[in-house]
């Protein structure tokens, strides 16, 4: 697939890029309009996340991942990989009632994709502890939704 750009940023809104490759053998192309989207838009994925983190439903926030996703989880060092595999993190993770706050972030923008990444710090309701840990999500656009394609969180080593 030929991807050709034709994007303007302005204020940190993507203007438009188009993706075109064959679909049929005489060479005719197909166009992708890339979603259109700002810092706000992505930075608001991560609170929706946050909200469904504090539902104490497990599925509710694996609903926000790309089914071909991986999660390389805070507090398990073992990769998630399947819907069913977050869903059990989710399950003992929401246990001690978390909340996240984001305290730095660096928010990238492409076509059909973004990157937040940043440190974040995670509360306990349950225990009073709290946990500060560096953090990337990256998103996908699939037509309707921002999805989550990768989650990778791990402890800050000098906390």
């Amino acid at each position: 697939m030929k991807l050709v750009y034709v994007s303007v940023l302005f204020g940190g809104v993507l203007s438009g890029c188009v993706s075109m490759g064959k679909f049929d053998d005489h060479s005719a192309h197909q166009i992708k309009a890339c979603k259109s989207t700002n810092d706000q838009e992505i930075s608001a994925l991560f609170e929706k996340w946050n909200q469904d983190l504090q539902s104490g439903e497990p599925e509710s926030i694996v609903k926000l991942y790309a089914e071909d996703s991986v999660l390389l989880p805070t507090l398990s060092n073992k990769l998630r990989f399947t819907p069913a595999e977050k869903e059990d993190y989710f399950k003992h993770f929401m246990e001690n009632a978390p909340s996240g706050k984001i305290e730095t972030r660096f928010i990238d923008i492409g076509c059909n994709t973004a990157l937040d990444t940043g440190v974040y710090t995670f509360s306990f309701a349950k225990t009073g502890e709290s946990v500060k840990a560096r953090y990337s999500y990256t998103y996908q656009w699939n037509g309707k939704q921002w999805l989550i394609t990768s989650h990778h969180s791990s402890l800050m080593p000098e906390a």
